[in-house]
């Protein structure tokens, strides 16, 4: 193989917040710490909903991707879940607003709308998952890697998130083959290979790669071993996750199977399904939920004509604010 040159990126997210009142606009730039990545993540309280963000990113209309594979493989000793789609990939920069706050460009597509608009699914899923995440893409024209690591930022002790991001066409790998389980060019290589579709000639498309996983009491918060074609969560963590029900005798055969099942929650997920999802090398069947209903009623809705809205102002001094009268 020819020469590779190789050149670090090393990108500061910050966070850009618009400000919007009544008489002006700004934007504020600003550091994100590194617990944040943390934080940011408990807003999943299920681990399901934090793959369903990975699923969304390549479900949506910029991506295109006809497949996404998720998948558990083992890499120097250490569980890793494995998320690979065949769509569109990303240049570097799409993958630094990918892997930064606060960006979104998504547009609808011939009427298939996108799911996030706030630019954070990544981040937040990834980061309830594992402490670590790796993301291999390739379009057309190029290759990158990008890494976002919290054990990374703990050994750096960085004062806010920096993130890797390696084009293959730019001179040093130095803290992704440092931080991250891949210590040579050639194992990154290997890495981008595997996003080749089986199935397909088709050469694009993105891999993400999540260690560190999440656990409870030392205990790994999937079961990848009950179901050879299945992600469960455990009947302990399934159970403690549902406290909030009253009956002490609750158990888990009791729950819906889309609770701990990933493979059951999949085929769900969409209304409408433009993806072949599979699961540990077997595709999840698809239920569309409009055609198995058990019981359908169907009603018109007939709106009707709104009443007319008057606005007026009773402002005699500074601390009072105009009225709506409907």
């Amino acid at each position: 193989m020819d020469k590779i040159k190789i050149k670090t990126l090393y990108s500061s997210l910050n966070v850009s917040i618009s400000l919007l009142s009544l008489h002006h606009s700004s934007s504020v730039h600003g550091l994100i710490h590194p617990n944040y990545l943390h934080s940011n993540s408990t807003s999943h309280t299920w681990s399901f909903s934090a793959i369903a963000e990975l699923i969304d990113n390549a479900y949506d209309p910029d991506v295109t991707a006809k497949q996404f594979w998720i998948d558990k493989t083992m890499i120097k000793g250490q569980d890793c879940l494995t998320f690979t789609d065949n769509g569109a990939g990303m240049d570097y920069d799409k993958m630094y607003k990918m892997l930064s706050f606060g960006f979104n460009d998504k547009q609808t597509v011939n009427g298939h709308v996108p799911v996030g608009i706030y630019g954070n699914g990544f981040k937040s899923g990834s980061m309830r998952l594992g402490k670590d995440a790796i993301v291999f893409s390739k379009n057309e024209d190029s290759m990158c890697v990008g890494l976002l690591s919290q054990t990374y930022l703990e050994q750096i002790k960085a004062e806010h998130i920096i993130v890797p991001i390696t084009m293959f066409h730019a001179a040093s790998l130095q803290d992704i083959l440092r931080y991250s389980l891949f210590q040579t060019v050639d194992q990154l290589l290997c890495e981008l290979k595997a996003i080749n579709s089986p199935s397909s000639t088709n050469s694009t498309g993105t891999r993400i790669i999540i260690w560190n996983l999440r656990n409870s009491s030392e205990q790994l918060e999937f079961d990848f071993s009950s179901d050879r074609y299945d992600i469960r969560i455990p009947a302990d963590v399934y159970e403690s996750s549902k406290k909030q029900y009253k009956k002490p005798e609750h158990v888990m055969q009791s729950g819906p199977e889309t609770d701990y099942s990933l493979r059951a929650y999949c085929s769900v997920l969409y209304l409408k399904p433009r993806m072949h999802i599979i699961i540990r090398g077997q595709k999840v069947k698809t239920e569309l939920i409009s055609k198995s209903l058990a019981y359908i009623f169907k009603d018109k809705y007939r709106p009707k004509i709104p009443n007319i809205v008057s606005f007026y102002q009773i402002v005699k001094r500074v601390n009072e604010y105009p009225v709506n009268n409907c």
